[in-house]
């Protein structure tokens, strides 16, 4: 059953450390839209096929630029959708200062954003658990505090360390309003 208490078109940003339950968040909050999309930004990432740069701790200009490239790309297809009358749900790892950039690629409104922010136990526990592994030059520990650190402090910030995917989305439909940012 879909429940479409979000005023259509909007864009829900999902972000979070890799594990966090994004992906599977995002699709389980478009499934419950009755127009929507899930965006998937890492995508962006994916289609370069040569001279792609991975952002690493201390992530050179080259680096930083692929990823602000990255978030362009998924803002303005967000923008697209939500122009042709979707909800669209992107997600994506937007943590630390490069969040407002994000944000502010954006044309859309209302945008609403909500940060996963599982305990570092929790998140090492699901990396374990699933097929692919996001973790390698980065830490738990490490990402994590850049996201407790330096991500500015706005929107639905949500500790999902002991919920399931399905009660995530829940808690997320039921709090859009803290959620919204614009």
């Amino acid at each position: 059953m879909a429940t479409d208490s979000v005023r259509r078109p909007a864009v829900i940003v999902v972000t979070g450390v890799m594990a966090s339950g994004k992906s599977t968040v995002a699709q389980l909050l478009a499934e419950r839209l009755d127009k929507s999309v899930h965006l998937r930004g890492d995508l962006f990432r994916r289609m370069i096929v040569n001279d792609r740069k991975e952002v690493e701790p201390d992530a050179s200009e080259e680096e930083l630029g692929q990823l602000l490239l990255r978030y362009r790309l998924a803002a303005q297809a967000a923008d697209t959708y939500a122009a042709a009358g979707f909800t669209v749900v992107v997600q994506d790892v937007i943590v630390g200062a490069v969040l407002e950039d994000f944000l502010s690629f954006l044309q859309s409104r209302p945008v609403y954003l909500v940060v996963l922010c599982p305990s570092p136990e929790a998140v090492e526990q699901r990396e374990a658990q699933r097929s692919k592994k996001g973790y390698g030059a980065w830490t738990v520990d490490a990402l994590n505090r850049v996201l407790h650190d330096e991500t500015p402090r706005i929107g639905l910030w949500l500790d999902s360390s002991s919920l399931t995917p399905g009660e995530t989305a829940d808690q997320i439909m039921s709090s859009l309003e803290e959620a919204k940012i614009r």
